[in-house]
């Protein structure tokens, strides 16, 4: 009896890859910062660029800047499986975070072409505009115009420096007013797989280097301001004080308590202190809530309960708050079948099959509104992410992108 070849992608050229990409807005201290439509990520988008024409792919750019590389089928039968990832990062990010899904797809793509391996189906690798949603503050952008989930409202946003997404787009050479042109149809997708290293410590502690996502937790980012009154801090007695920011650490420890209570979490990632003097009370305070959870009805209920907790310490402490919410995704599920084809995966490879939910989330919550979807996850080391410290292994990268390999072959001859 004949043994059964396994296929494989090229691991060194996997990781040469990656580390080429992690050099483009790398800095002294090994981060790397390449914020959405920024000269690094668009500099970045050309490596990129290159990378899928050498792998043989049919490259375009649509409407929201997407690039897309394509193999198209064996057969004559539509519906395009899917894979991909970003390649903007945060400040001062690692270099595995979204590069590791772009160019683990597009290697993957390339083993197929060069071993002549047969799939009935397109095979598609995209690499998404936008999804960390750092310098416009508000992300998934390039995935949610493909599932035709645009808001022109988006394009007034600004960044650090007052730059609108309408203007970084222009001069990125987008046309701003068309990216809704992106949207495609279920009928053109037939599934979307990504991979993505973990960013968080549940595959090193039980010493795997692979995980399946079962679901990925939805979010609601907060934006909140209350506004109270500057006074001396020499003069002004503590029982006369309108003090906004010690009403917003008050609020802090009860969303601490209330994600606890509902095994969800909640960050303060960024605070602003006005006028932030070392011996005024503060007049104002602006602070952000990243909110999440695994279930839908939990995440409204622990958005309610901190939005009513903020406006109780306000009201106890007569300021005056307001809370909008800046951005927000529901939890998405994994389709069973494709879980069920990343687990045979991983049995012919011969690792151990773990599947888990996922707290970060990805472009692939987006795509859920366009095709099933399904996520691998690759340990990350000490669980570290966005931080210049992000590492995960060659073996565990290779490791990955050979589940994914074998996934869209599955898929894409419809065997699940």
């Amino acid at each position: 009896m004949s043994e059964v070849v396994i296929p494989r992608i090229n691991g060194e050229r996997l990781w040469h890859s990656l580390q080429q990409l992690g050099e483009i807005g790398a800095d002294s201290s090994g981060g790397v910062t390449r914020l959405s439509l920024s000269e690094e990520e668009l500099g970045a988008r050309q490596f990129i660029v290159r990378l899928m024409k050498d792998a043989g792919l049919d490259v375009r750019q649509d409407e929201a800047g997407n690039l897309i590389g394509r193999l198209e089928g064996d057969g004559a039968v539509q519906g395009a499986v899917v894979t991909g990832s970003h390649i903007d990062s945060v400040i001062q990010a690692g270099r595995f975070d979204g590069p590791l899904g772009v160019v683990s797809g597009i290697e993957a793509l390339r083993t197929i072409k060069e071993q002549g391996i047969r799939h009935e189906r397109p095979l598609e690798v995209i690499c998404f505009t936008d999804e960390e949603g750092v310098r416009f503050g508000a992300g998934y952008f390039g995935s949610r115009a493909m599932a035709g989930d645009w808001d022109e409202a988006w394009l007034e946003l600004t960044d650090f420096s007052g730059i609108t997404l309408k203007e970084a787009m222009e001069r990125a050479d987008l046309k701003p007013h068309k990216a809704s042109l992106a949207a495609r149809s279920r009928e053109e997708i037939k599934a979307y797989v990504e991979l993505h290293i973990e960013q968080g410590r549940v595959l090193e502690d039980r010493e795997l280097s692979v995980g399946i996502a079962t679901a990925i937790y939805g979010h609601r980012w907060l934006e909140v301001r209350l506004r109270g009154r500057a006074d001396h801090a020499g003069t002004t007695p503590m029982k006369l004080r309108r003090d906004p920011l010690a009403a917003a650490a008050e609020a802090m420890l009860a969303a601490e308590q209330i994600a606890l209570q509902a095994d969800g979490v909640a960050t303060v990632g960024t605070l602003q202190i006005s006028p932030g003097a070392i011996n005024v009370i503060p007049g104002e305070v602006l602070f952000t809530v990243d909110v999440r959870h695994e279930r839908l009805d939990s995440l409204h209920e622990m958005e309610q309960a901190i939005e009513a907790g903020i406006a109780r310490v306000a009201g106890e402490r007569g300021l005056e708050a307001s809370i909008r919410v800046i951005d927000g995704a529901d939890p998405v599920q994994s389709a069973s079948p494709i879980m069920d084809a990343i687990g045979r995966g991983c049995k012919a490879l011969e690792i151990q099959e773990h599947r888990m939910v996922c707290g970060a989330g990805h472009d692939a919550v987006a795509m859920n509104e366009l095709a099933d979807i399904g996520l691998i996850l690759v340990r990350s080391r000490d669980g570290i992410s966005h931080h210049p410290q992000e590492w995960s292994s060659p073996e565990d990268c290779e490791a990955g992108a050979n589940v994914l390999l074998y996934t869209l072959i599955r898929l894409s001859n419809d065997i699940t």
